[in-house]
């Protein structure tokens, strides 16, 4: 029976070096994410994403702002790393995911981070962007494990990701907390720069329930392996949440949790974009709502009023 995290067991089997490695690679043609860009970073060539070999982090906190049971009562560890693989119009973070704000950490110091957010209590380790250094962070979970670090991995992403490079993570990642965006490649080429990104999301979707399953819990509520999908509503039905819930039932499981977010607001350049220059409806995300419902996907949270970054529990059972 693997133990809780797993990068434990992968550390002293030998496979969180070996990904590490493999990955490592990987970015001498970068082909990280789905962009493949080709470039080599470890000789310092950056691509879309604009990072070379080290990461870039903009900061790094105790949160309690994530789901009921990835913030728990202590707060998750984030890291917020800098820059992105895609380019939303509309993020609420461009300073650094757009913009590059923060700086460069070696993987000692990176390593360092992680442990000291274990120090202060938080409930896991949360990487938020972290698909375009996804070896970087290998390397430095394996310093970091091996001076004690032992908390959950959540793995907080936007969802446009290679199957095959998750592949890689298979064993080591505890907790996917992963977006689906789009379910329309015309609406995600003109809002994030990623025609391609529903078919790849969809098929990282698939990998990351096949290696972690549905959420469990702990008996306090907390998060300790699983898949959680996130979907913000946006508006005029840009985000196709009538597509995504399908899939999601029926490709994934009924029993998957679902965070529906109604927060969206016109950042960045959004003003540009007449179909998103708006917050949302509530109308449209009692839509929304509904749509989830007639999916049977009751597992998981909707926003406690509407506009609200509070978060209402459906059906949260410790396992």
């Amino acid at each position: 029976m693997p133990r809780h995290p797993l990068y434990l067991d992968a550390l002293s089997c030998g496979r969180l070096q070996e990904s590490e490695s493999a990955l490592f690679e990987k970015l001498q043609s970068c082909g990280i994410c789905p962009r493949c860009c080709g470039i080599n970073r470890l000789k310092g060539e950056s691509g879309f994403c604009r990072t070379a070999l080290l990461p870039r982090v903009y900061s790094f906190m105790q949160h309690y702002g994530e789901e009921p049971p990835v913030s728990g009562s202590r707060g998750s560890g984030t890291i917020f790393f800098s820059n992105c693989n895609m380019g939303c119009v509309y993020c609420q973070n461009y300073e650094f995911s757009q913009m590059g704000k923060g700086r460069e950490y070696s993987f000692d110091e990176l390593a360092g981070l992680m442990l000291s957010l274990q120090d202060k209590g938080c409930h896991n380790i949360n990487l938020v962007t972290p698909t375009h250094i996804i070896p970087q962070i290998l390397r430095s979970l394996r310093i970091a494990a091996g001076k004690g670090l032992k908390i959950p991995l959540v793995y907080n992403t936007s969802g446009y990701e290679s199957a095959d490079t998750l592949k890689l993570l298979d064993g080591i990642v505890d907790v996917y907390l992963a977006d689906m965006r789009y379910s329309d490649s015309a609406v995600s080429r003109r809002l994030s720069l990623s025609e391609d990104y529903p078919y790849c999301n969809r098929e990282a979707v698939k990998e990351m329930h096949r290696q972690v399953g549905i959420a469990e819990f702990d008996g306090q509520g907390i998060i300790l392996k699983g898949l959680i999908i996130r979907h913000l509503v946006l508006p005029n039905r840009m985000s196709g949440t009538e597509e995504v819930m399908r899939f999601i039932a029926e490709e994934i499981s009924e029993d998957t949790y679902v965070s529906l977010m109604s927060q969206y607001l016109p950042y960045y350049k959004a003003a540009g974009y007449p179909e998103i220059k708006r917050r949302l409806e509530p109308s449209e995300y009692k839509e929304a709502k509904d749509i989830l419902e007639k999916y049977g996907l009751l597992n998981g949270w909707v926003q406690e009023s509407y506009g609200s970054e509070r978060f209402a529990g459906v059906n949260i059972k410790p396992v």
